[in-house]
């Protein structure tokens, strides 16, 4: 079965995996109502078969992995990435995105307050909300799903919305936090957060020309000292945002001056998500690698397989 999120992504573009198709969607959002709407009953259906996999079975496993005590960060981890709560699908990914070695990087610990900017189809969400459940907190931010009916992103905050209500055990201790505007954007508190973390997110707030609005509102939610973990599509060295974030690529010493420039020092980078096979030149952009196959699903898929997913910078700031 694909999931609700799965089909989400790879249709409208809204994890920041995948950029909206120009013939459904101009600069604003605004798409067409039947696309839409058809989306939307999509999303329901899928969520419905989703809901109906969630065995007591399943709910018994996912809240073991939940109540874990004593463990390191790592162990933790890997027990919750075993579990069949996950979503059919998700483990695929687990071998080119390195959550237990990301989120062990960007200092994840159980009894800390965890802001998710972009928690898109909720492939990491299902791994912290459980990891955080019994002593820490979640804040899970996305679009709003009350937004505008004409509103692409309405489609993708329904779609977060139905996948935290699946599970009151795993979700529900998670907060929810709807973005309605760029120039509103307000993650928690001021200075209450230990971590924010955003995953291959980056490049759309450039696109959209929202970046500095972000950087702030994750600045202002942190704790001094507060760590923001970084991942994001790495473009080739000398290259500038302005130019790449189309293609869903940022060079990475363009996104340190960037994030530095917004308050935050630079602690460490790391090469765990790299792929030194990523040519970074496709016409479709990162959207050519998988999981989107964007050129189609039939053209040159060994090639692209091959390549596997995009060459990523993993970078560990911290707020002045």
């Amino acid at each position: 079965m694909k999931s609700t999120w799965a089909v989400l992504v790879a249709a409208l573009a809204i994890t920041g995996c995948k950029k909206t198709p120009p013939q459904e969607s101009d600069d604003s959002g605004k798409a067409d109502p039947a696309r839409i709407a058809k989306a939307m009953t999509k999303a329901d259906e899928d969520a419905a078969k989703e809901k109906a996999r969630w065995t007591p079975e399943i709910t018994a496993a996912a809240v073991a992995v939940r109540d874990q005590e004593g463990k390191d960060t790592p162990t933790a981890l890997a027990a919750i990435m075993a579990s069949p709560h996950r979503m059919p699908g998700n483990k695929d990914r687990d071998s080119a995105r390195h959550p237990i070695e990301t989120l062990t990087f960007f200092g994840l610990m159980p009894n800390q307050t965890v802001v998710e900017v972009g928690s898109g189809g909720g492939w990491y969400t299902e791994l912290l909300a459980p990891f955080l459940a019994d002593h820490g907190k979640l804040i899970s931010v996305g679009p709003d799903s009350k937004l505008p009916a004409n509103d692409m992103s309405t489609v993708s905050g329904h779609a977060i919305d139905l996948m935290l209500a699946k599970s009151p055990e795993v979700f529900g201790k998670v907060t929810r936090v709807g973005i309605t505007s760029p120039d509103a954007l307000n993650f928690g508190a001021e200075n209450s957060a230990d971590l924010v973390v955003v995953f291959r997110e980056m490049h759309n707030w450039q696109r959209r020309g929202e970046l500095a609005k972000y950087l702030a509102a994750i600045h202002s939610v942190l704790k001094p000292g507060g760590t923001f973990g970084l991942v994001a599509h790495r473009a080739k060295d000398g290259t500038k945002g302005e130019d790449t974030a189309e293609t869903g690529y940022l060079a990475q010493q363009w996104v340190i001056d960037h994030v530095t420039a917004a308050g935050f020092d630079l602690v460490d980078k790391s090469e765990i998500n790299a792929n030194p096979k990523d040519t970074k030149d496709y016409k479709d952009g990162v959207w050519t690698l998988p999981p989107n196959y964007a050129s189609g699903k039939d053209k040159d898929k060994d090639k692209y397989t091959a390549i596997g997913e995009s060459d990523r910078m993993t970078l560990k700031f911290k707020k002045k």
